[in-house]
């Protein structure tokens, strides 16, 4: 997998504990609502991504892509970026598709493999927190930017990730996602916020996360 797509489905493409303060209750009350009644989602996004200074640089270095955002739980999600430059990530139930236009190169994983203990587990393809409690340790966090924050650590100990950050908007018994902020092993920050989130949109079908190979384009299957 090339590095920018690898970083991508890391940074591409959340959780729960006791906690006792009301804001942290209601965090968790927050992500259950989530996942049971957020069966579909589809939003334009912004992603920051912050890597660590190198040596003998004072200044860390960011990259700013935009795109869109779509999925249908339990098994289905995509990523199309647009800018700065075009990339698709797609998950069609079975397998996960990494397209670098620029490369014009295709990496097709089994989905089921892939993503137990990513990003896109917390946000599109679990249905409780049972599910969730499986793969991360969870734990609630304090209200904070006009949202309701989560926190998930994976369990797997080689995972790439450290932690991720899930910030959840509700408006009366209807929740939305947003923002994720994702911290790698690398010490790599990933912030995406989400814009025009359409909760359970009615035209999003699984037709849509369809991938079809681009006539000409090399595929890599590890």
């Amino acid at each position: 997998m090339n590095k920018r797509l690898n970083a991508r489905v890391i940074a591409l493409c959340a959780a729960v504990a006791w906690c006792a303060s009301a804001a942290c209750a209601s965090s968790l009350g927050t992500l259950e609502t989530f996942l049971k009644s957020t069966k579909a989602g589809r939003a334009d996004f912004t992603q920051v991504v912050t890597s660590p200074a190198k040596p003998g640089q004072t200044t860390a270095r960011s990259k700013t892509s935009t795109g869109q955002f779509s999925f249908v739980r339990p098994t289905r999600f995509r990523f199309d970026y647009l800018k700065p430059f075009p990339q698709v990530i797609v998950a069609d139930g079975q397998t996960l598709w990494l397209y670098d236009a620029d490369l014009e190169q295709v990496t097709a994983r089994k989905q089921a493999q892939s993503l137990s203990s990513t990003p896109a587990a917390l946000v599109a393809t679990a249905v409780d927190l049972s599910a969730l409690q499986k793969e991360f340790s969870l734990e609630a966090q304090a209200d904070a930017d006009g949202l309701q924050w989560v926190q998930a650590t994976p369990k797997n100990r080689e995972s790439t990730i450290q932690s991720v950050r899930m910030g959840l908007r509700a408006d009366g018994a209807q929740v939305s996602l947003g923002k994720l902020e994702i911290f790698d092993a690398m010490g790599q920050r990933s912030v995406l916020s989400f814009e025009r989130f359409e909760v359970n949109p009615a035209n999003l079908g699984a037709a849509q996360f369809n991938f079809v190979t681009p006539k000409g384009v090399s595929v890599i299957r590890p």
